[in-house]
């Protein structure tokens, strides 16, 4: 099988994502500042089908990912991940449940710091984690972002003056 890495670009609401992975599934989605066009011109033949599913979540046509994912992390870190795709699009959960659904409460910091690590936003929810008291708490890509993609999925609504609270 291929191993060697391809990436591809996309151009969202909420900034440029760089999708990179192989035959073997995608390893990242992230949030990047700059593009480049070479790469941006054409999608290699294994990005495709994240590039399409991430275009059709971002139209409102898409809540679940069906995708091979390969991301690099600890046991601990795919862990926290693989519970982070069962949130379902729409809800939320806190870092304590997530924390209780791994391996207890006291891990709380550590699900924090997985959670932070995702290499894969959206496609794994890790904006979809909140603080206990509703809190919109850390994100990797900013805390707008998280807010945004939010109340893209009818979670948060907007105020009147365009913010949450």
């Amino acid at each position: 099988m291929d191993a060697t890495i391809h990436t591809a670009y996309l151009s969202t609401p909420i900034g440029v994502l760089r999708i990179t992975g192989s035959e073997q599934g995608i390893a990242t989605v992230l949030f990047c500042d700059d593009m480049d066009e070479t790469a941006a011109a054409e999608v290699p033949e294994c990005l495709q089908a994240c590039v399409q599913q991430l275009k059709e979540y971002f139209e409102g046509a898409r809540r679940e990912f069906s995708l091979m994912l390969s991301p690099t992390g600890t046991v601990f870190q795919k862990q926290v991940w693989q519970q982070l795709e069962t949130i379902p699009y729409g809800k939320t959960s806190s870092y304590l449940s997530v924390a209780r659904a791994v391996s207890g409460e006291k891990a709380i910091r550590a699900v924090g710091a997985a959670n932070g690590r995702n290499p894969l936003c959206i496609v794994v929810p890790c904006h979809r984690v909140i603080g206990s008291d509703g809190s919109l708490t850390g994100y990797a890509g900013g805390l707008w972002r998280k807010e945004w993609l939010l109340q893209h999925e009818g979670v948060l609504q907007k105020s009147m003056q365009g913010s949450l609270f």
